[in-house]
Parts: C-alpha cells; structure tokens; sequence
C-alpha cells in the first residue's frame, strides 16, 4: 500500500530545477499528495496542478503570514476556486504569532472569514497554528460545525484532546528530530485513527534529511517513526493513516 503526503507545496521555487522529476517520485511511490494554497497565486497553481496530474488534489486559502493580500475579491476568487473538483479543502489558514508579520487583529479576522468561507462551500479547512494555541482553539470553537485537519500539529497531548472530535492532527518530520519529546508524546498517547502524515515540503525534512529540501517521498520517514513509537507495524500505519486522510477531506 502507497502513503499519501496531506500538505506539500510543490509550486515552492525550490522545485523550480525538478519539479517533474519529484512529480515523478509521487506517481511512483505515493497514492496522491495533496498541494497547499497559501495565498491566490498558489491557490490557483495547486488547481493547475490537480488538473494535470491525476495523482495531485488541491486546497485553497491564503496563510496568516501572506494576508496582506486578503480582499472580498480575492475572497470570491477562493470560493470560485473551491467549486473545482478536485479542491479538498480551505487552507492554509490560522494564526501566526512567531513571525507576527500581520497584527494578531487583523490575521483573526482573516482566519474568521475563511472559516465562514469553508462553511459556505461545505468543505474541512487545513488550519496553520504557530505560538497562538490559545487564540486557535477559540476561534475553531466558534465554528463547531466545520471540521479538517490541524497541520504540523504543535500542541500538547491535553490540546489535542480538545480538537481531536473535529481535526486530525498532521505529523510531520518534526517528530523524527530528537528534539521532538512534545510531539512524541502527542503520537503515543493519540489514537492512530486521529493521525495523519504529511511533509511540508519543501520545509522541515525528516531525519535523515534534516537541513535539506523536503519532499512528498519522504512520508515514509514519519509513517515508520509512528510505527516504532506506537509498536504497531509500517503497514498499520499506513493503512489507518491513509484512511484517516481521505475522511479529513471528506473523500469518502
């Protein structure tokens, strides 16, 4: 059975000298990926991508580090662009307080208009939390009917507990750093069925590739990484997580 990576950005120039030949990889080796809008220009790219490749499927949103941009028009532009067939999801949208490029305000508001968008089009939302747990969960909580995915989850164990009846939690390289003690207990004490994989790419490779380009192949890292933490097989891992990921966008 081939993984799936649920959040990559393959549009990120760093694939600019091969990208082909990582779609390749893909093709040959996972069961699909899914590509990553983080604002219109690469919302529209991820469509373009899901249209060309049969095993690429689309999310489309503007991140709260790139909402500079954010418009009613460019707000029609998503919903438009959410029609699409193989658009899975609203995303990556959230709250980023390390980079603060953007005043908590402001990335709120945003993050509320494109949570109102996901229940407009009835699709899961992929949410982006960065050092603002507290201000993720209340916003989530005041939407209790959309539901999604909280990618490269960053919480601990208790939070994911709070979440977990609406998001799965995406695990990412993070967890095979030796660093990741939080992340660790988060996957030993969460239920696989709450589990999903992905890799970020072209951010944060897995170890052994760690400090160099990501990309979606290297989801077997994390799947046997839960598999040795949990004690439970690579082809378990795969199985429940590859499930979990069509359910969070609402494949199946």
């Amino acid at each position: 059975m081939k993984l799936i990576d649920s959040h990559a950005h393959l549009d990120n120039e760093q694939f600019n000298e091969d990208r082909e030949e990582v779609l390749n990889r893909i093709k040959e080796n996972l069961d699909f990926a899914v590509n990553i809008g983080y604002d219109l220009a690469s919302s529209k790219k991820s469509v373009e991508f899901a249209k060309n490749y049969d095993f690429i499927y689309a999310v489309v949103g503007v991140h709260p580090d790139d909402i500079g941009e954010y418009s009613d028009e460019v707000e029609r532009e998503l919903e438009k662009l959410a029609q699409e067939d193989k658009v899975l999801a609203i995303g990556e949208i959230g709250l980023d307080y390390h980079w603060m490029t953007f005043p908590k305000e402001q990335q709120q508001e945003v993050f509320r208009k494109q949570m109102k968008l996901a229940q407009r089009v009835g699709k899961p939302v992929a949410i982006h939390s960065r050092e603002a747990m507290e201000d993720t969960l209340k916003i989530l909580k005041e939407f209790p009917d959309v539901k999604g995915i909280f990618h490269c989850y960053p919480g601990s164990v208790e939070t994911a507990r709070e979440v977990i009846d609406n998001y799965y939690l995406g695990i990412g390289g993070v967890l095979t750093f030796k660093n990741a003690k939080k992340l660790v207990e988060v996957v030993e004490n969460i239920p696989l069925d709450k589990l999903i994989i992905e890799t970020d790419c072209p951010y944060m490779a897995p170890t052994p590739h760690r400090g160099k380009r990501n990309e979606p192949v290297y989801v077997e890292y994390v799947a046997r990484k839960i598999a040795e933490i949990k004690g439970i097989s690579y082809e378990e891992v795969v199985e429940v997580t590859n499930r979990n990921t069509r359910k969070a966008y609402e494949m199946e």
